[in-house]
């Protein structure tokens, strides 16, 4: 008994160095589950073990059916070097099987990920939620009829539900389903919303042209930010700043601590001379530790009904300079990007640094298509892909605990 003791009362700060070296979401709650102490001292969710999880509808065209219920699961993408994932494997490898509730129906995708969360929206009516896939716990977010280009949302009205301002900023009506598949974009978040609830922010990327919106605790609706451009492709959250990018690579930084609400607009930083402009040409933007901002730009080829990564070029802007310069090594850094919060991460456990993560965030898909998801290499210019076989209704979406 004295021995069990000794081990429940173990420091605590010793006991997380020790939960750092379990990079196994299972192995994790198996720790946790150790004793009662063990349980109190280590939170659910690690937080040292900053390893990308991959969310996966388990379902493939094979079984498809719409009656069917709609399995999810968290998985650790295999390292560069191993082989490539197939249908056959999805069984067999470090696959950590997480139920959601939320997730299962056709009924349902995915517009975000951040500090441990989904942004989960409705198609059929148009609600959006947080939800945590680790605790289960979940929190609202204004639905897509609070957007700042919708003008009226009535339900009843069977074909024509939805009355708002189209891409030619001429005011139309248009069916339920289409707005709901098509008017969100891509959502961030600023911080867990169950964390410091004050300071809690989200950002969307909305409506036929892209535009911005934000929503803070207590708004009924989405806000649209100090400026009516478009086309954007990615937006972040970095250093007390909110930071987007337009498909011409053009840069904005807003300020989110002026007493007067959110402030700012065009950077003075103008886009690369030799960027690539197309919807094929995809921009992501990261901060890194040291106050540098990357610009990611992803060529996508369209083969046959799919498409498909064929190179990336990255850019960056140091802090306090005004001119983005290519670069070609990410160092001891992974970038990860997707539907995701676009971020920059050191080296996972059992992985190497100069890669690029990648899943499909191509909003186009109305049936079940094969995903473009992969690794990167910078190092051997070489791409190492993985669910080939497998056709998702939902894109799978990186998340980090």
């Amino acid at each position: 008994m004295d021995e069990i003791n000794r081990w429940a009362d173990i420091d605590e700060n010793l006991l997380k160095e020790i939960s750092k070296r379990f990079h196994a979401y299972d192995d994790y709650i198996q720790l946790r589950l150790v004793c009662k102490e063990w349980s109190l001292k280590l939170p659910k969710i690690p937080n040292g073990n900053k390893i990308p999880w991959l969310l996966l509808p388990d379902e493939t065209v094979r079984n498809h059916s719409y009656e069917d219920e709609e399995i999810y699961h968290l998985m650790q993408l295999a390292a560069a070097d191993d082989e490539t994932l197939d249908t056959c494997a999805l069984e067999e490898r470090d696959i950590y099987h997480v139920m959601l509730p939320e997730m299962q129906s056709y009924n349902k995708f995915i517009r975000g990920s951040g500090h441990g969360w989904f942004i989960v929206q409705s198609i059929s009516d148009g609600t959006m939620q947080m939800l945590n896939p680790f605790t289960n716990r979940r929190s609202y977010l204004p639905p897509v009829s609070a957007f700042p280009d919708i003008i009226d949302y009535q339900p009843d009205n069977h074909g024509d539900e939805y009355t708002l301002w189209d891409f030619r900023d001429i005011r139309s009506t248009m069916e339920r389903d289409l707005v709901h598949r098509r008017h969100v974009y891509k959502v961030i978040i600023n911080s867990s919303p169950e964390h410091d609830i004050e300071n809690f922010m989200a950002v969307v990327i909305f409506g036929p042209n892209r535009r911005l919106a934000f929503y803070k605790p207590g708004n009924m609706r989405w806000v649209e930010f100090p400026t009516r451009d478009k086309w954007f492709d990615d937006v972040i959250f970095f250093q007390e700043k909110i930071y987007a990018i337009n498909n011409y690579g053009q840069l904005y930084e807003f300020d989110t601590k002026t007493r007067a609400g959110l402030k700012g607009g065009i950077h003075e930083t103008r886009p690369p001379s030799k960027i690539f402009l197309s919807p094929l040409r995809h921009k992501y933007l990261i901060g890194c530790p040291n106050g540098s901002l990357l610009m990611l730009v992803r060529h996508i080829e369209k083969k046959g009904e799919e498409f498909e990564t064929s190179k990336f070029d990255i850019y960056e802007l140091k802090r306090n300079r005004k001119k983005w310069s290519t670069i070609d090594n990410l160092g001891n850094y992974i970038l990860v990007i997707g539907f995701n919060s676009s971020v920059q991460i050191p080296v996972p456990y059992l992985s190497k640094g100069n890669q690029i993560w990648f899943t499909d965030n191509l909003s186009l898909y109305y049936g079940p298509v094969a995903q473009d998801i992969g690794i990167f290499d910078l190092d051997h210019g070489s791409f190492h892909r993985v669910l080939l076989a497998v056709k998702f209704l939902c894109p799978p979406v990186w998340l980090l605990p």
